[in-house]
């Protein structure tokens, strides 16, 4: 007990840059202080991210197979939480295709790529950007169809998703990357982890309280759902320790923002989702040292 404390203590300590930069961007919207809100979000999914994306494939250490089996399991892991969250949702008496989105996709930018280098440094944060391009992915072109009224034309177009397959696709065929556009990607692409926390925090102090009861519900199917199936894949295809522990952590993220935004600009179930969102994020930081000290056991 004494060494799970200290555990719990000391990623705590881990935690705090983390929790800072979410804490300055609630800080900033409780204050009302000017946030470019569309200018971080434009700036992330078009320019950092993919920059972050096409660093970390470029310079991984992780080889090309593994590679291809982070992407493998993530689909799966992805297809097990889908069904199992569509099952409870409609256990739940909740609609099925309005809040999927919500339930089954993690939060795998703001808080799995911090997560995951927390936890488990380089080779985490590697399977972290192949798990969040894949979820990325997912989310923009196939769950995003299942809401009503959604024009989805062109979204193969994904900065994320093309970064990525420059990026596979020069490893693929040993084509060396400039120093410069090596150098040039990282700095873009350092900055992507504290945008993305800055916003979240922002995002999460301006997100509205209605539809507690049933967002409390969407919460508890997403990390439930999202942990057994990380899991259960892990176990499945007999991962490594890093790849396991760190795609267990990704999938029991909380829910993402960016299905908050799709439901509450294409349904009228905004406000379930954002509590959805709420709670699992204040949920998943309350026990985060612990998902840290599990993952390290998957």
């Amino acid at each position: 007990m004494l060494a799970i404390f200290q555990f719990y203590f000391s990623a705590i300590v881990l935690m705090l840059p983390l929790l800072s930069c979410v804490g300055i961007g609630a800080f900033w919207a409780r204050r009302d202080l000017p946030f470019g809100g569309s200018f971080i979000t434009t700036l992330v999914t078009s320019v950092t991210t993919p920059a972050l994306v096409f660093h970390t494939f470029a310079t991984t250490r992780l080889d090309d197979r593994a590679l291809a089996g982070v992407a493998a399991a993530t689909l799966l892991a992805l297809a097990l939480c889908a069904g199992a969250s569509a099952l409870l949702l409609r256990a739940a008496r909740l609609p099925a295709r309005t809040l999927l989105p919500t339930a089954f996709l993690p939060n795998a930018g703001n808080l799995g790529l911090p997560m995951s280098q927390l936890a488990f440094g380089d080779a985490g944060m590697s399977v972290a950007v192949a798990f969040f391009a894949v979820n990325s992915f997912v989310m923009h072109t196939l769950a995003v169809r299942l809401l009503p009224g959604v024009n989805t034309r062109g979204s193969w177009k994904s900065p994320v998703l093309l970064a990525c397959l420059v990026a596979v696709g020069l490893r693929a065929l040993r084509v060396p990357v400039p120093d410069w556009v090596v150098e040039t990607a990282r700095m873009l692409g350092a900055v992507t982890v504290p945008l993305m926390l800055l916003s979240l925090g922002h995002a999460l102090a301006l997100i509205p309280s209605g539809g507690l009861r049933d967002g409390a519900r969407v919460a508890a199917i997403r990390l439930g759902t999202g942990l057994l199936a990380g899991l259960l894949v892990a176990w499945m295809l007999d991962l490594e320790p890093v790849l396991a522990g760190a795609l267990t952590l990704q999938m029991a993220m909380p829910c993402a923002v960016v299905s908050y935004m799709y439901a509450r600009r294409y349904t009228d179930l905004g406000d379930t989702a954002a509590s959805a969102v709420l709670v699992s994020t204040v949920v998943f930081l309350a026990f985060a040292p612990l998902a840290l000290w599990f993952a390290h056991g998957a």
